[in-house]
């Protein structure tokens, strides 16, 4: 920005507009609003995609559309899983235990009994943050709602100062710190259309060819299968896990020969990932994996759920911003000392 626009010092407006941004990630498991967070960014993705020529009236009549879809989607699904999921455990468990003592592999468990109370509490905890963050209670249903109105604003009028002529000063704090505030969102949303973007395409690939085989070989639950899978998916690395214990223990109520079946193409199909996700989203945003698995770990802590999706965009976000920002100069070209420098004494530098 030009420096007749901006008040220098800690008044400076990019550094407010950092400062802001890192206020509300920071008071997001303090408020508990990463579900309406997340609902904001993800009601942009769809709208973004629903903008045919600017005729943006007639995008929010298809997203109204598309989100009463996926509701009504999303309850017959939860309504499918409830009675299924359940089913599946009392069956399977007895049948993998009766497959690893025949092959004499111990389990931390003797039957379904122990089984669930060993995982009871962890269950419950986990379908606590699922069911929060699939918004079910009536709090979460107004925080979706509120989420899905203030995407919609921000799709039709996106500019934070809506009449700058009404300030008395021309070149103002406000005008510059919505400027740069603008800005910081942006490159917060590229983060997350970056990130989601590819485990979409990753999850819908993944969802594609796992209902092929589900179907190719007459599982039981087809429709509960397919939405685990896809919803699963859209966690990273730990989607994929949740996902293949489900597919197997369908396969184990059905046989052990068809769990091994389901193994074996699940563990190639996640080869073939591999390849998927160095291309499409190691092309993307290249970062390490050691540090994406460190960011799911703590996000997880953070944030439940949403944390785990949160943690891929917030690390490529402050990969970007820090990206964009020039590195203080060398401390020896920065404050010279009163004698002769690194170059004209032929010395070599450490750093």
């Amino acid at each position: 920005m030009n420096p007749t626009n901006t008040v220098y010092g800690w008044w400076n407006p990019r550094r407010i507009s950092f400062a802001l941004v890192l206020l509300v990630l920071l008071l997001l498991p303090v408020l508990q609003m990463a579900t309406a967070m997340l609902t904001i960014l993800f009601a942009s993705f769809v709208l973004r995609r629903l903008d045919f020529g600017g005729r943006k009236w007639l995008s929010i009549v298809l997203f109204t559309g598309i989100v009463c879809l996926i509701g009504y989607a999303f309850g017959e699904f939860a309504r499918r899983a409830a009675h299924a999921l359940p089913s599946v455990a009392d069956e399977s468990i007895p049948k993998i235990i009766a497959f690893a003592e025949q092959r004499g592999v111990d389990l931390p468990f003797d039957d379904a009994k122990e089984f669930r109370t060993m995982v009871g509490s962890e269950v419950q905890k986990r379908f606590a943050e699922v069911t929060n963050f699939a918004k079910l209670a009536t709090k979460e249903v107004v925080i979706l709602l509120l989420g899905l109105v203030i995407a919609c604003s921000i799709f039709l009028k996106p500019t934070l100062d809506l009449d700058p002529a009404m300030h008395k000063v021309r070149n103002n704090l406000y005008s510059a710190c919505c400027l740069e505030l603008t800005e910081r969102f942006k490159a917060f949303y590229h983060s997350f259309e970056t990130v989601m973007g590819a485990q979409i395409i990753i999850s819908l690939i993944n969802t594609s060819l796992t209902s092929v085989f589900i179907l190719a070989t007459s599982m039981k639950h087809p429709l509960v299968l397919v939405g685990v899978t896809f919803l699963c998916g859209l966690l990273p690395i730990i989607g994929n896990i949740i996902s293949n214990c489900v597919i197997v223990a369908v396969g184990f109520t059905m046989s052990p020969v068809m769990a091994i079946a389901a193994l074996v193409f699940l563990i190639a199909l996640h080869k073939l990932e591999y390849f998927l996700n160095s291309k499409i989203i190691g092309d993307r945003i290249r970062n390490p994996v050691w540090l994406t698995m460190l960011g799911l770990i703590i996000g997880e802590r953070i944030l439940g759920i949403p944390g785990m999706i949160f943690a891929p965009v917030v690390l490529y976000y402050l990969k970007l911003e820090t990206g964009s920002i020039p590195a203080p100069p060398d401390a020896n070209e920065a404050a010279p000392g009163p004698g002769p420098s690194l170059k004209s004494t032929g010395g070599v530098s450490v750093d």
